[in-house]
């Protein structure tokens, strides 16, 4: 399918979507009330982040992108080219220097009375926002306070977290639990009672030294592979194993990792202290993951000349 040529820089300002084949304001972005990708969460999505007029991983995201779809048995008519150029397009229509950016299959519709997903349509969109945080950075500086919740999250053997998803019921109503204790975000458990991730984030703990995360049931992100290749680089000892909620309560330091909004130091779970916030392990890997942006490795600059 042949991509149009992308607006001007500004065309749509404040963000820009990718809809139908065109490049559209926002507000016209629509999708059908019968898409499964709505009534029944059949879909995959990726977002990558665009910081001082430049995406940060792209290539990375769209891998994982790629192979979400593949283990969906989805597809999209567009090759990894046309692809970055879709993204690239919104991002400069929407006259976006720092951008949240989405791309998105759902199975679509299938025909009238049909309940095969094989023969629907797939659909493709993307879109281009203002950057998104976790926390902004007036939340950071006060300190994120994390509930640790005892929902369960989906299991692995029923939802392939390494595809991501928009199950996302358990997160959501444990970020409730988070509101009715006066929290600010949560994170769940696995039926084991072992820390597994947050409603878009991975979750990170240090103790005496060593940075600890999940091995299993979480979404790889592409923040949580910065994270430990960091690690590696700065010779940070790190674990990547089952972290039991108890241990998790006794860290020396806690932090999330995002694309909105990369190393996210925490200041309390459930309302107690951490012992050090930020924490001297949190703010390295902060700073370094902010470094990161400038090495042209990561980068992939977005033309706003056309």
């Amino acid at each position: 399918m042949p991509i149009p040529t992308a607006p001007k820089a500004g065309t749509f300002e404040g963000g820009c979507a990718f809809c139908d084949g065109a490049f559209v304001a926002l507000a016209d972005a629509k999708i059908s009330l019968f898409d499964w990708g709505f009534t029944r969460s059949d879909a995959t999505y990726d977002v990558a982040s665009c910081w001082k007029g430049a995406f940060f991983r792209l290539g990375d995201h769209m891998d994982r992108f790629f192979a979400s779809l593949d283990r969906l048995r989805l597809s999209i008519p567009y090759s990894r080219a046309e692809l970055r150029e879709i993204l690239h397009g919104c991002v400069r229509a929407g006259g976006l220097q720092d951008a949240y950016v989405a791309m998105v299959c759902t199975r679509g519709v299938p025909p009238k009375g049909a309940r095969d997903p094989r023969l629907a349509t797939n659909r493709f969109y993307a879109y281009a926002l203002p950057f998104v945080w976790i926390a902004p950075p007036d939340k950071q500086a006060a300190g994120i306070d994390l509930h640790v919740s005892e929902r369960v999250r989906i299991a692995p053997e029923s939802v392939d977290p390494r595809v991501k998803n928009y199950h996302w019921i358990d997160l959501v109503q444990s970020l409730f639990d988070a509101y009715d204790r006066g929290r600010d975000t949560s994170c769940v458990v696995d039926a084991q009672g072992h820390i597994a991730e947050g409603p878009g984030f991975n979750v990170f703990m240090v103790k005496d030294g060593v940075v600890h995360t999940a091995d299993r049931g979480v979404l790889e992100g592409v923040s949580r592979r910065t994270v430990i290749e960091l690690c590696q680089r700065l010779a940070i000892p790190l674990t990547i194993a089952p972290l039991p909620a108890a241990t998790f309560r006794q860290a020396d330091e806690v932090f999330l990792t995002s694309t909105g909004g990369g190393v996210l130091p925490v200041a309390r779970l459930d309302g107690v202290p951490l012992p050090q916030f930020p924490g001297p392990i949190s703010k390295r890997l902060q700073d370094a993951y902010w470094a990161l942006h400038d090495e042209p490795a990561y980068r992939d600059p977005v033309d706003y000349g056309r």
